[in-house]
């Protein structure tokens, strides 16, 4: 069975992005070489999901899409025909999830944003979460967690510290 893995970055007060979709405090831990895992943690997917303003705001930085080798899940409720695989899906996001899970493959990354998170989260469908905390307060803006989600316990598996202050928290469902 495929695993469904959280893999994003947030502040040390938990926001994925500042007021207006702003990711620029994640250049503070930018350094040339240091990826922080994510090429070998990308080289154990094929499947991707994201939100629409998730990809709206990768699509608005880049030219081509990063993931454009493996099958793209956009989860948006505006219908919109594929591009190549990249697929713009607005049904049931549970039963896609269940169905991914069920065919063989490499594993689902979940790259945000926080209302996909959290849906994935209430499903209790996240099999691993891997959160790479940058050292910053940003005081407001998109929370990577929302209230009102189930409990749910998770395993430590690792901690990584960086020389850029990063910590990287690799955590398994118990």
């Amino acid at each position: 069975m495929r695993n469904l893995i959280l893999y994003i970055s947030c502040s040390l007060d938990g926001y994925i992005a500042k007021p207006n979709d702003d990711l620029g405090f994640l250049n503070l831990v930018q350094i040339e070489g240091e990826d922080y895992g994510y090429n070998d943690f990308i080289s154990t997917v094929d499947t991707v999901i994201l939100g629409r303003r998730t990809y709206d705001w990768v699509m608005g930085e880049v030219q081509e899409f990063p993931h454009f080798d493996k099958e793209v899940y956009v989860i948006t409720h505006r219908e919109q025909p594929a591009k190549g695989n990249i697929n713009f899906y607005g049904g049931d996001l549970q039963k896609l999830v269940l169905k991914l899970k069920s065919e063989s493959g490499k594993n689902i990354f979940c790259d945000g944003g926080s209302e996909v998170v959290n849906q994935l989260f209430t499903y209790k469908l996240f099999d691993e979460i891997i959160i790479s905390i940058v050292p910053i307060v940003v005081g407001n803006g998109t929370r990577l967690f929302k209230d009102g989600r189930p409990e749910q316990e998770f395993k430590h598996c690792g901690t990584k510290t960086y020389k850029s202050g990063l910590v990287q928290l690799h955590y398994k469902i118990a």
